[in-house]
């Protein structure tokens, strides 16, 4: 658990970084398709949440609910998706996705359903001040 904390190369290839909360990395998903959010510990060497000691859990359960509940209250949503799925990606993330029966993966899941649409400029600027007024002072940009 110890030692220099690095963001995976896939995570970093497939998202923009929007800042860092007092637990972890939080990062747009980069498919216009979908408002879709990670959340990254900055602990080096976890994979499982159960392996975050329990402030750390309970601060990943904190920000997790912001998140969702800012998804729900912007995006109105018909669900919001949850996953720490890692089967790709070893290093804990937890995937926050607004979803809609309109979308283009409804009702299945996201992952895999078709390639992504990346964001225009504009558009990520648009998100990452979505992001910065749900958490204010706590996400550092």
């Amino acid at each position: 658990m110890s030692g220099h904390f690095e963001l995976h190369p896939r995570l970093a290839a497939d998202s923009i970084l929007v800042g860092r909360l007092p637990l972890s990395l939080l990062l747009l998903f980069n498919d216009a398709r979908y408002p879709w959010f990670i959340l990254v510990p900055r602990r080096q060497g976890i994979t499982e949440i159960y392996q975050l000691p329990e402030a750390d859990q309970q601060q990943l359960w904190r920000e997790s609910a912001i998140l969702a509940c800012s998804l729900m209250q912007s995006f109105h949503a018909d669900k919001i998706n949850i996953g720490a799925l890692g089967n790709l990606v070893p290093q804990l993330h937890v995937h926050h996705i607004a979803r809609f029966s309109s979308d283009p993966a409804w009702p299945g899941p996201v992952w895999g359903h078709s390639a992504p649409v990346p964001y225009e400029k504009l558009s990520i600027t648009e998100r990452v001040g979505m992001a910065c007024d749900w958490f204010g002072e706590q996400l550092q940009v």
